[in-house]
Order: structure tokens, then sequence, then C-alpha cells
């Protein structure tokens, strides 16, 4: 055993955990931390970590030696060589003094592993006063039925192909919000559906991939999505069609629920507040 409970459940004030990101609070249990230990010496993905299905192996790793497992706080760095690289430290503890041993660590270990950045992750709580950052957000599908909206959005293979053509140069444009990425994974066949929203002939929103996997504890999640609107088609409600058609798609695959992270008072903030998601709390990220 890495950790002793008792010391790390009162701390957890968002249910994010490093590695994997958010957790359904009731996962949320000693036995995904020691998951990501021990998956941290094999380099292997965990039947449950969302990025699986992109394939590879896992590119972020605890850094277990350099834990700090005390009574009133924990610290857990990860390292990611990816571009760059670098090093997170998730700071747990409820009160502000962690942040300063927690940014010392960070700025140690990436100097020790020769990466250039170093950012230290704290977790906030749902009541939090003037948060910044990002918001962790609970969408339950078991609550109510989620019919499906009108609009414009179906399945892209649905669409005719002139129109289906029209995806690269939208996914090329929308490259800032990994729907380039997301259209070489669909080219590949490597992932599920993706929903899309045409007007005249030519996509200017998607959704997507569309998957159910299940989380550590069994129960089916609605994976993570990308998800973008041309900025030019913004302001005709396209976004809360194409998450709406989400959640309904969702919800008639099996799915339970889905986690969602939204930057604080960004857009899709804004529209799953507006759309009653239940916030889970917060995860604030600087530099060390």
């Amino acid at each position: 055993m890495f950790f002793r409970w008792d010391w790390l459940r009162p701390v957890l004030t968002a249910p994010i955990v490093p590695t994997i990101g958010p957790v359904h609070p009731d996962a949320l249990t000693v036995g995904i931390f020691e998951d990501i230990v021990r998956a941290a010496d094999t380099g292997d993905f965990l039947p449950y970590d969302k990025d699986r299905r992109w394939g590879g192996k896992k590119d972020e790793k605890v850094l277990r030696s350099d834990m700090v497992h005390q009574p009133e706080h924990t610290l857990i760095p990860t390292l990611t060589r990816r571009g760059r690289g670098i090093v997170k430290v998730f700071a747990y503890r409820i009160r502000d003094s962690v942040v300063d041993e927690a940014a010392e660590l960070a700025a140690k270990l990436a100097a020790a592993h020769d990466v250039n950045n170093a950012r230290v992750v704290r977790p906030l709580g749902p009541e939090t006063a003037r948060p910044c950052g990002t918001r962790i957000q609970l969408k339950d599908f078991t609550a109510a039925p989620f019919p499906a909206p009108d609009g414009p959005v179906r399945p892209l293979t649905d669409w005719p192909t002139a129109v289906q053509d029209t995806f690269a140069p939208f996914a090329e444009a929308m490259a800032g919000d990994g729907l380039a990425f997301l259209h070489t994974q669909m080219q590949a066949g490597q992932c599920g559906p993706v929903l899309a929203a045409a007007i005249e002939d030519r996509i200017v929103g998607a959704i997507g991939p569309m998957e159910v996997r299940s989380d550590a504890i069994g129960r089916p999640q609605l994976m993570p999505q990308y998800f973008a609107v041309l900025p030019e088609a913004r302001g005709q409600g396209l976004g809360r069609v194409l998450w709406r058609a989400a959640m309904h798609w969702g919800q008639s695959h099996g799915a339970a629920y889905q986690l969602l992270q939204t930057e604080v008072d960004g857009p899709s903030d804004r529209l799953c507040q507006a759309e009653g998601l239940t916030s889970l709390g917060f995860t604030h990220t600087t530099r060390a």
C-alpha cells in the first residue's frame, strides 16, 4: 500500500486523480490512487484510462519515489516527456501553504529530469469563492430522460458525401480545439462516431468521438469529446444543439454519466451551468 486513506481522503477537495483526470465521486477510492502508482512501473494504460482509446503507451507517469504523503497533505508528482516535457505536482491539502512546497518540489524535479516546464495542480472544492482555472462538472444520465434536440446535427457519416468532405477543412480550422487530431483518428478508424452540424452544406461544428467505456468501478461512462464550432457560426445555438445531441447519444447508448472539464466562465462552462450540470470542484494550475 502506498497511501493511507485516512490521510488522503480528507484533503481530496475535488475528484481529480493524477495521470487519470476527473473521476466520478463514487470511484474516488484509495484503489485508484494505488493503481496509478503501480502503472508507473509498467508504462501501460489502466483499463479505465480515457487515453487508452488512442493506443500506444501511457506518456504521463507518477514519480513514485518523490511522492510526499503525510497526515495533513499529499504531493503526487508526475512526468510527461511529450513535447518539451512537463512535471506536474498535484497538491492535496486544504490550506494554501501547500502551494509553496509543491512549487519547490516541481522545480527540483523538472531540473532533475531535464524538462522545461514545472506546474502545480491544486484541486479546490465546489464551494470555492471566486474560482479560476478549470471546473469539473457531472452530467447524470440516470436522473431524467434526455431527448434528442431539434437542429442540423447528425452523425458525420449520415451527411451526404459532399458535406462530409467539408469536415477536413473544418477540422484544420479548429486544430487548436483538437479537431485536427480527432480527424486523424477518424481516418485511421480508431474512434467512435462524431456528431456534426452543417449549414448550407458545410460542416461548421462537431463533437466527438462518441464512446462509452467502463470506469474504475465498472459503471458505463460517456468519454470526453472534442467540441468546436466555427467562430463565424457561433451565436446561433449550434453549440447547445451539438452538446444536447451528444448527451442524448450517451444516454441512449447506456452511459450512466459524463464528466466534463470547462474553463471557468468560458463558453462551454456557461453552457454546462445553464444546462444544470453539477459542479464537483475545480483545478487551478500554476507555474512553479
